[in-house]
């Protein structure tokens, strides 16, 4: 094997160390930075030798994107699965309401990971050109649940993204911003209102 040759593991103990080291990495990298770590204290958190994780990765980058790849649904689009059900057009703003709880949830779960990865995302193509296109599956996504639950197909790509654009917002102001002059219920009942009117 070249030195830089990195392999797929096969065996079933070599994949679960492989995820091991994504999953220590990607936390690690969240916590402390992409500049502020590197390959051996992320062997040493993922508790392998840093040989071992030239066996699988050229670089932390290249942890960094599969833990990207990994967990960006999770951290970023998580209200995709509560609008992923059937439901009736009339029960579409409770759909909303907890679409836009769950997003808030999970980003202060994750509001390091999200902070660092949307860092990234402006210094680094190919984590820009993944989220690029990982929002518009998203989009294409919702789109076709709203498609299946009866809602008309007229713009609806344009406005679903539009939506999901309110929706982010909203959570980086109520997460991130906390501006104490807001009131966040008023703000999410205009978010859910201009939707509706979508």
């Amino acid at each position: 094997m070249s030195e830089n040759e990195v392999r797929e593991p096969i065996q079933k103990r070599s994949i679960e160390k492989k995820e091991k080291i994504i999953q220590k990495g990607f936390e690690l990298i969240c916590k402390k930075g992409y500049y502020n770590t590197n390959t051996a204290e992320i062997a040493k958190f993922a508790g392998v030798s840093t040989g071992i994780i030239y066996n699988y990765f050229k670089d932390k980058h290249d942890i960094l994107i599969e833990g990207v790849k990994k967990y960006a649904s999770d951290i970023f689009y998580p209200m995709i699965n509560v609008a992923d059900e059937k439901f009736e057009k009339k029960d579409f703003e409770k759909v909303l309401r907890n679409m836009i709880s769950n997003y808030i949830k999970n980003h202060k779960l994750s509001q390091s990971a999200h902070e660092e990865l949307i860092s990234m995302a402006h210094s680094d193509k190919e984590i820009e050109e993944f989220f690029h296109h990982h929002e518009m599956e998203v989009t294409k996504n919702i789109t076709r649940i709203l498609i299946r639950n009866g809602f008309s197909k007229e713009n609806l790509t344009e406005k679903v993204h539009i939506a999901l654009g309110l929706i982010d917002n909203l959570c980086h102001e109520i997460v991130y911003h906390k501006h104490k002059e807001l009131d966040y219920k008023l703000m999410t009942d205009i978010v859910i209102n201009t939707i509706l009117k979508l």
